[in-house]
């Protein structure tokens, strides 16, 4: 009796690849994955090749139309059937990709010289974007085909396609320098590349120079190849120093400006015109943030802006009043808006043997030279290849014709006619090939004859090609030919090839201060007890009532006007400035100083007021030391603020004030008051100061003033008084003494009595 299949032993099935576990540390495991991400992105995706300056999906695009035969003779096609091809056969990835990168080949606005031939809507530098793909049309421009230029003579390698169903070249023969003319862009994993596009006639230049001389430094190169060329033009503002020191390296950035022209109108009014703005700026964007700023009241010299751009540029400006000077109207708008940019450089590329690396102009040159000097050897060697193939063929011809009748006798009787030719003529295996091949009309006396002459000048040709791969001279002579054809093609005489960006080393740059771009209007400042502070429009009485928070109660109270800027003295010792357009509004409580200034929660205000250029300031501390600073030196850079008093662990800071007078009289915890004259206290930048008073062990400063000994002095309380001048006498001395004691029926300073 048979046992039940479910009761039979099953044999151990070994398990398949896919479910071996292999033990690994997380960390290697990411650390492994992460890479080949990082190499994927840096090689297929992100940089350059040197050589033809395509990244593999343009390559893959480019060579994807070629095969479609859309050369710039022959129509348009669907760029979803070109798209399709490109995903399908090379490059696998999705199509909104793909397709973006054939909008941008085809911009005149975004490409110097455009690889690609649109037919539809393809975006403008308004920053629309391009019509679907079913909707547009492309095809090869001359530039694009050049870069394809002789692919089929073996003068690049070739690879398996992602699916091994096809070829796809590594590189383009490149006869253009694509690179530096069209430039790139691109963020790899941990590095990036951006390379501003230049003028072809200059590059060719360039290259023509190092052909004649290799060693030539970027000084001279310079004199060809004078900097970027955008296709928007612009005005370039950089020194010829600054483009050689980023040129040598490979690293450097350039200021772009918008190119602009005033218009005189009736009345002795003006206007600016706009009508190139820099490379890659958005013009509908840029019109935007004008605006933005214009209603901010940021723009104090511009009054209004219209777009009245049709196919071209044309931005208007119109000044607030005639009175302005245009180029002061224009720095203030290259300050704040993209009407200026900074155009970095940054030549990190794939060199030929597929390593990202940053090169100087220099190599990046010598790079596409010896690429091109590459091809023109492989495309000589396959031509060699190829006559040495067809003269062959010819020499087998020349025997055919010598001896047609023993030929035409074995082609008819014998069974293996080719190997019969071989033995008896000595012929190659092609060569009986194609006298099997030939037809009877190539048996005329006239093919003979064209026979024989096509040997000769084959013959001719192969001689010559032998000269040139023993002889380099000859080889840079034709690779600087070819260069001067392309020049002859696309230089500077014709309307692509025209330079479209001015380089002015020598603008002179206009300073101008934040305060000339901030229209001007009176404030009033409020700071609260708890640090809230706001901006009021307008010089409201100092005496009117203000709500505050629940809790809350007013400190600080001054006039001021938006362009100032306020200063912020601290108890740690700190200058903190604050621009008075950027205070807070006044309709609500405001906000906390610490959400504006990187105040400590543990320190709080002292002094809260105006900057006034040329102005002095006392400054001291609990300790009892202090000197007098210029306010011009108070100014902070940051929220992090200016340390300018110097504070021990067991001070503070507790008075600034300007030097209004020509005596200060200062007042410790111990009630004793020392009066004495201001020269007495050193001018510093920064520092702990001098001794003011000296106290005994638990005792400081109360209270500091600075005042004018004939007018008498008088306290900072609610109700004030003044000491009259004949009864200073009794508290002068010399600074860094004790001073001496106040009658104990006077008031005393308000800070001393939150303090003592």
């Amino acid at each position: 009796m048979s046992m039940p299949f479910s009761l039979l032993p099953t044999p151990p099935q070994q398990p398949s690849q896919a479910e071996v576990i292999h033990d690994t540390w997380l960390a290697d495991a990411l650390s492994e994955r992460y890479l080949a991400y990082a190499l994927s992105t840096i090689m297929a995706r992100s940089l350059p090749d040197v050589r033809d300056g395509l990244k593999p999906v343009h390559r893959r695009l480019l060579f994807a139309m070629r095969k479609l035969k859309l050369s710039p003779d022959r129509g348009f096609k669907k760029s979803a059937r070109v798209i399709g091809d490109v995903m399908g056969k090379f490059h696998p990835h999705g199509d909104a990709a793909i397709y973006d990168a054939m909008v941008r080949l085809a911009r005149d606005f975004a490409v110097r010289y455009p690889l690609i031939d649109g037919h539809g809507n393809f975006g403008n530098v308004d920053g629309d974007n391009a019509a679907a793909m079913r909707y547009t049309e492309a095809r090869l421009t001359e530039v694009g085909q050049l870069l394809m230029a002789e692919i089929d003579e073996d003068t690049v390698d070739f690879r398996a396609t992602y699916d091994a169903e096809g070829k796809e070249p590594v590189v383009f023969p490149a006869a253009f320098p694509n690179l530096l003319a069209n430039g790139s862009q691109g963020i790899a994993v941990g590095m990036a590349t951006s390379i501003p596009p230049h003028n072809l006639d200059e590059v060719c230049e360039a290259l023509q120079c190092l052909i004649k001389n290799w060693d030539a430094g970027i000084e001279i190169l310079l004199e060809k190849l004078t900097g970027p060329d955008f296709p928007t033009g612009g005005i370039l503002v950089e020194s010829r120093e600054t483009l050689q020191n980023a040129y040598r390296i490979g690293k450097g950035s350039f200021r772009l400006r918008a190119r602009w022209n005033v218009e005189r109108l009736k009345n002795g009014t003006w206007q600016v015109a706009i009508t190139e703005i820099p490379y890659q700026v958005q013009k509908s964007r840029l019109i935007e943030r004008i605006a933005e700023l214009l209603h901010a009241r940021r723009l104090a010299f511009l009054g209004e802006i219209r777009d009245e751009s049709a196919n071209d540029v044309r931005v208007v400006l119109e000044p607030k009043n005639r009175n302005v000077d245009p180029a002061v109207l224009m720095e203030s708008l290259f300050k704040q808006t993209e009407l200026q940019i900074k155009v970095m450089l940054n030549l990190n590329v794939l060199d030929k043997d597929n390593i990202p690396r940053v090169m100087g102009m220099s190599e990046a040159l010598k790079a596409f030279l010896n690429h091109r000097h590459e091809v023109l050897i492989r495309k000589t060697k396959h031509r060699l290849n190829n006559i040495a193939h067809r003269l062959e063929i010819l020499v087998g011809y020349q025997i055919a014709f010598f001896n047609m009748d023993q030929i035409i006798l074995i082609i008819q009787e014998k069974k293996e006619p080719k190997a019969e030719l071989m033995r008896k003529f000595h012929l190659t295996e092609g060569q009986s090939e194609a006298i099997m091949d030939m037809r009877l009309r190539s048996l005329r006396k006239l093919e003979e004859i064209k026979s024989r002459q096509e040997h000769e000048q084959l013959s001719i040709e192969r001689d010559n090609l032998i000269d040139l791969l023993a002889n380099e001279k000859r080889r840079w002579q034709i690779i600087s030919e070819q260069l001067s054809q392309i020049k002859r093609k696309f230089g500077k005489s014709t309307e692509i090839g025209r330079r479209r960006t001015d380089i002015v080393p020598a603008l002179p740059i206009l300073t101008i201060p934040n305060e000339a771009m901030i229209e001007r209007e009176p404030i009033t400042v409020i700071c609260s007890e708890k640090v809230w502070i706001r901006a009021l429009r307008g010089s409201i009485d100092l005496d009117q009532e203000v709500k505050y928070k629940e809790g809350d109660s007013e400190r600080f109270r001054f006039h001021a006007e938006t362009t100032d800027k306020i200063i912020l003295f601290a108890t740690d010792g700190r200058f903190y400035t604050i621009c008075g357009d950027k205070l807070p509004s006044g309709r609500g409580h405001g906000e906390p100083v610490r959400l504006i200034i990187d105040l400590a929660n543990d320190d709080d205000i002292v002094a809260i007021f105006p900057h006034r250029s040329g102005e002095k300031l006392l400054v001291a501390s609990t300790d009892g030391r202090g000197f007098i600073v210029a306010s011009d030196e108070v100014l902070a850079q940051t929220r992090a603020g200016k340390q300018v008093l110097g504070i021990d662990e067991d001070s503070k800071a507790l008075v600034c004030i300007p030097v209004s007078g020509d005596t200060v009289a200062v007042i410790g915890t111990n009630r004793k008051m020392l009066i004495f004259d201001v020269n007495n206290l050193p001018e510093m930048s920064r520092g702990k100061g001098v001794i003011l008073q000296s106290y005994k062990s638990g005792d400081s400063m109360a209270d500091l003033i600075v005042f004018n000994a004939k007018e008498g002095m008088s306290w900072p309380i609610k109700s004030g008084f003044i000491y009259p001048e004949n009864d200073l006498a009794t508290w002068r001395g010399k600074r860094a003494t004790a001073g001496k004691l106040l009658p104990s029926y006077l008031p005393l300073p308000a800070r001393y009595n939150s303090l003592a």
